[in-house]
């Protein structure tokens, strides 16, 4: 049963738990106190809602007694009113129940009711202290109704719409603004659409007004920029009124406006600002909470910023003064009085623009503005004396800056460099060889010091640390920097950890993510665990697989081991399986609750059993994990809660294939009619709307339904290009062509913009040039088409204040990017000729270089130039030190085996950033794997743990007999790590060989060992693959199953490939499956779809009653009267 028909259902016992044995109709109708006779009146003319409203406004000024049930029946008999316990029961629960999936219908019923009632609904709207309704020995749970009304798509936009209506009538002003702000933040504030403002009171009280202003600055991110704007408007027009200012050269904004206002003064016009009187704004500085409001301007732009300066120095506050910079909010980002300024003020700006990293675009501005405040503070003074006083500037230091300090300046500015945020790789690696050379010993003291530097120490450095220091490390509150570690110098640290003679607690000392490291061979050797030391770790799944087995034998109470953090990712079909109804239906909250870490072979383990035991109450999302034809079962009148309960969860994580995908839409648009209505609908249909086909998208979607939809269609993340064209033409119908859109409309079309072509973007480029590349930056590590990103390009050269031209040897008349370009373009840098390229300043390269080497985009063409400009700049690559080849990113696979050779790969650290890159050719991949023995002076024999790892995919350059060479012990504690790689077929079989070794022959490979060795269980033999399991196939990874060669994937049987599940059935490639026979191709599908693996309970549908958990089926008979009713056509029983 859902958790709503219960809620509903307690009504309904109000009126029966005490009438079932009382029909009495004899006594008079006075008997009955009013407000229950109006209760009975309203049940017998269908309103519920309204009966409700009426008891809770009769209980809380009344005792409830027992024989009050009675006369209720008593009266409703007396009328006449053929109603039955049963038909009462059904009635009621239907009704209520529906007004949650008929959000239009509550809208109505609410308007329907009388001011009493009205009255009593916004009250328990309101009342968080009434938690329930106690008739007797009846509990109406009022909090959770609440609850239900505020989180249900749909009815919570009824609560607000009504509210809006009527409340502000009923209600003192400032409840029914609390109201309001409940159901906004229940919301996010998808209400607030522009044309919401119209329905706002004007006439509100001034407490009433602020706190209502103060929902709006709260759901202000949240809010679209046209909404933003129609606020804007309705708050100033209240403001303006009640300011009394007739003057029109006189402003009406005062310190309070500018109080209430908060972050919606970024929409005041420039012209207005710059009248505000210099008063008002003396009064809005000193107010003691101003610093707050203007820590959240993060959308100002530098002329609004500048403006409200230029009015606080024209009144008595004096911006050089540091008490006055320390009010000034995200308004330093944009200081522009720096002549003759104090080397300390400089310092005290610096330190108060750490905040500017929150700011809405402009980062460009706010580095330029952060280097020349660091000139100033360094003047007179050396940078080793100023650098613990120089905050978040310090990242603006280059590496040759870096360099230069001494040990003892780094030591003595360790507290201020060890918060620091925004720190290049290869600042670090410097930054803590400084730190070291003055502490000499890596101990547990000093570590605890480095913070975010951590980060820089090598994974040599970490290993050699004393074991009793690193325990003390991972118990600490260091081991929060864990995770920013390379897993290089993570299995360094877990080496050292895990050398023998270490204690028992070694293991569950090891905290969060980093607990991912852990191997399955070590997580044997462990004897003591629990499942509470397991809440707060993350866990692959091979570990869960593990522990979960492992715990299972010694507890007995599964909500122990369900709730056990990430253990539930361990969770079998066995288990599932083997579960009672009762058991299964009383713990499955908590698979509900972790639903993000299943997989789609578990959700169909859960799916089934849900429909076995209790498919009445089954969450309807469940279904699409079921065959395909098991959707038929929603009939019409349950197409909303289907598509609530679906419309919550991720269809592509949920349905892998894209038949079945394709099914489940089917049935969606046949749940719809093809057409979205209405607001409400797109609230119903939440995720799924990224789903919605073109045709509907164009044509089906009404005009209050699309201006919904937008904003959840824009963070969609993998619409078709047929999608994406019916949302181009609907943008264009709706807005027009881009040249005559607004700035709130360009800003609210975000990631749409990548729609249009170079041509339409141009206006765009000119008009809002920092819009456009504030989106290009919200969507950095995404391919984006190259019109977009060629309109973000021009748009920062047309806007740059900044001459192009290189003044380099042989670059005359070339146009090279400066630093300010390379920052403000970020993808867009593509876009640089490479001649451009090479006339980069020496100082812009290396100034910029990191930033460079990660723009995803550069051809070879380009990276080879960007190579060049190294070998320029730093000399021939024998003379690179590990932070440069560090920072050079993706400009590294421009490196010929040659130059590879000449790099000082000794340390596993800098052969771990360069394995980082995925796209080394096989002869650049050898280059580096012999570049580090050879340097290193490592044979195969000796690598560690750690080596292995941080070898990463060049590992795949090995030969078999090099890779017979690696030490058993140090492989298998990595086996985890290699199973990620994807190397060649004849790879694979050897690192397969040396599982055998670790783990036994694979006929005795358990689930948690299957899953741990990743794409080397793709290294099995044809004999090896037909003697597994068929119950073992589910636990492949997908990339195993990719891997497997297509001659071997063909010799599964039957019986193997029907059991793979949906995850790694949607992994079978189409050569795989060309392999393949009929029979072995149905068994794919079977899969594919969420079948049962044993065909005798994959039973046809059935109308037949479920059974109740309370009443077991005996075995075989878990489908009740199936075979009785159908036994020919239906049930192969």
């Amino acid at each position: 049963m859902s958790r709503e028909s219960k809620t509903y259902r307690l009504l309904l016992f109000l009126f029966l738990g005490h009438g079932a044995a009382s029909h009495r109709a004899s006594e008079s109708r006075q008997d009955l106190h009013p407000l229950l006779q109006k209760v009975a009146e309203e049940i017998i003319d269908g309103s519920y809602l309204n009966a409700l409203l009426d008891l809770i406004q009769f209980q809380s000024s009344h005792v409830w007694t027992a024989d009050l049930s009675h006369r209720v029946l008593d009266y409703l008999n007396s009328r006449n009113v053929a109603f039955t316990i049963p038909s009462l029961q059904a009635a009621m629960e239907n009704h209520l129940e529906q007004r949650l999936y008929q959000p239009q219908k509550l809208l109505e019923d609410l308007r329907g009711t009388d001011a009493l009632q009205f009255h009593t609904a916004m009250r328990c709207l309101l009342e968080d202290k009434k938690e329930c309704l106690e008739l007797d020995d009846v509990i109406i749970d009022l909090r959770e109704i609440r609850k239900q009304a505020l989180q249900s798509p749909g009815v919570n936009r009824s609560l607000f719409l009504i509210t809006l209506e009527r409340c502000f009538q009923v209600l003192n002003p400032l409840e029914c603004v609390e109201i309001l702000g409940r159901v906004l933040r229940g919301s996010s504030g998808h209400f607030l659409q522009p044309d919401i403002t119209e329905k706002l009171p004007r006439d509100l009280r001034e407490d009433a007004f602020k706190n209502l202003s103060a929902v709006f600055r709260e759901l202000y991110d949240q809010t679209s920029a046209q909404s933003q704007r129609a606020l804007y408007s309705w708050m100033t027009g209240i403001l303006q009124t009640s300011s009394n200012v007739t003057d029109d050269s006189v402003s009406w904004v005062s310190a309070e406006s500018l109080w209430i206002l908060g972050r919606y003064m970024v929409h005041l016009p420039l012209e207005e600002i710059t009248n505000i009187s210099p008063i008002e704004v003396g009064l809005f500085i000193s107010y003691d909470n101003a610093t707050k409001q203007l820590d959240t301007v993060y959308d100002i732009t530098p002329a609004l910023a500048q403006a409200f300066l230029e009015r606080i120095r024209a009144s008595s506050f004096d911006t050089r003064n540091t008490s006055t910079v320390h009010r000034l909010g995200l308004l330093v980002c944009f200081y522009d009085d720096l002549e003759l300024l104090d080397a300390a003020v400089a310092q005290v700006l610096l330190h108060q623009m750490i905040k500017c990293s929150h700011l809405r675009g402009f980062q460009a501005e706010v580095q330029k503005l952060k280097a020349d405040l660091l000139e100033i503070a360094t003047e007179n003074q050396t940078l080793n004396e100023t650098l613990g006083s120089l905050s978040d500037a310090v990242v603006g230091l280059t590496h040759s800056q870096l360099e230069s300090l001494s040990p003892e300046a780094v030591h003595g500015a360790i507290s201020t460099l060890n918060q620091v945020s925004g720190w290049a790789k290869s600042q670090v690696i410097l930054l803590s060889a400084k730190y070291l050379a003055h502490e000499k010993v890596l101990s547990f003291h000093n570590a605890s010091q480095m913070g975010v530097l951590l980060a820089g120490v090598s994974t040599q450095a970490l290993h050699a640390m004393d074991r009793r220091d690193l325990s003390q490390v991972l118990r600490s509150t260091i081991a929060l920097h864990m995770s920013d570690l390379s897993p290089a110098q993570q299995h360094g640290v877990l080496s050292k950890v895990m050398e023998a003679g270490g204690t028992d607690s070694s293991i569950a000392d090891i905290q969060g993510a980093f607990f991912k490291e852990v191997s399955l061979f070590d997580l044997r050797r462990e004897p003591g665990f629990n499942a509470s030391v397991l809440k707060e770790k993350e866990l692959r799944r091979s570990q869960a697989l593990f522990l979960l087995e492992l715990l299972s034998k010694t507890t007995g109470r599964p909500e122990e081991l369900l709730s056990a953090g990430q253990l539930i990712k361990g969770v079998m079909c066995s288990h599932v399986d083997a579960m009672s109804a009762d058991s299964f239906l009383a713990h499955f909250q908590y698979f509900e609750k972790n639903f993000a870490l299943l997989s789609p072979y578990q959700i169909n383990c859960l799916a089934w059993k849900y429909w076995e035991v209790s498919r009445s109450s089954m969450p309807p999302f469940l279904l699409a994990a079921l065959p395909a034809r098991y959707l038929a079962s929603v009939p019409a009148s349950q197409c909303v809660p289907f598509l609530i309960s679906l419309g919550k969860r991720q269809l592509d994580s949920l349905v892998l294939d894209s038949h079945k995908r394709n099914s489940v839409l089917r049935k969606v648009r046949q749940c719809l009619n093809d057409s979205v209505a209405d607001e409400y609908t797109v609230d119903i249909l939440g995720n799924l709307l990224c789903h919605l086909p073109a045709a509907v998208i164009h044509h089906g979607m009404s005009p209050r339904a699309w201006a919904t939809a937008l904003y959840s269609l824009r963070d969609c993340p993998d619409l078709s290009p047929q999608q994406k064209a019916a949302v181009k033409l609907r943008l264009l119908e709706q807005h027009g062509h881009p040249q005559n859109w607004t700035a709130e409309t360009t800003r609210d079309l975000g990631s749409f913009l990548v729609l249009f072509s170079g041509d339409e973007l141009s206006s765009v480029a000119t008009k809002f040039p920092h819009i456009l590349q504030q989106t290009a930056s919200k969507m950095a590590g995404i391919l984006l088409p190259q019109e977009f990103l060629w309109a973000v390009f021009e748009s920062v050269r047309n806007s740059s204040q900044e001459s192009p031209s290189s003044h380099s040897s042989g670059c005359h008349g070339v146009v090279a990017p400066s630093s300010e370009h390379i920052v403000r373009l970020a993808e867009a840098n593509t876009c640089w000729a490479p001649e451009g390229l090479l006339c980069l300043e020496e100082a812009t390269f290396c100034r910029t270089v990191e930033l460079l080497g990660a723009v995803r985009g550069f051809s070879l063409a380009q990276l080879r130039t960007l190579k060049e400009k190294a070998v320029q700049v730093w000399d021939t690559p024998s003379y690179w030190r590990e932070h440069q080849i560090v920072s050079l990113g993706r400009i590294a696979l421009a490196l010929n085996e040659s130059e590879l050779e000449q790099l000082d790969l000794s340390s596993i650290d800098t052969v771990a950033s360069l394995s980082q890159q995925t796209e080394w050719t096989p002869t650049q991949a050898k280059s580096i794997l012999q570049g580090f023995l050879e340097d290193s002076g490592y044979s195969i024999q000796d690598l560690k743990s750690f080596h292995l790892v941080g070898l990463g995919a060049t590992l795949c350059a090995m030969n078999v007999t090099e890779i017979s060479l690696i030490k058993i012990s140090e492989f298998r504690v990595v086996v985890a790590r290699i199973g990620t790689l994807l190397c060649s077929t004849h790879v694979l079989a050897e690192f397969k060989r040396k599982a055998e070794i670790v783990f036994g022959e694979p006929t005795k490979w358990s689930s948690s060992v299957l899953q741990e060795l990743g794409t080397i269980a793709a290294g099995l033999t044809k004999e090896e693959l037909q003697m597994l399991d068929k119950e073992l196939m589910p636990h492949f990874q997908p990339s195993a199953i990719t891997c497997l060669p297509d001659e071997i994937f063909k010799e599964l049987s039957v019986e193997q490939i029907a059991s793979l599940g949906p995850e790694n059935a949607a992994a079978v490639t189409p050569a795989q499956r060309r392999q393949l026979s009929m029979l072995q191709l149905h068994s794919l599908q079977r899969a594919l779809d969420g079948a049962k693996t044993r065909s005798w309970l994959d039973a046809p549908l059935s109308a037949s009653p479920t059974r109740t958990p309370s009443s077991p089926s005996p075995p075989g008979e878990l489908w009740g009267g199936c075979c009785e009713q159908a036994r020919r056509v239906l049930c192969p029983c």
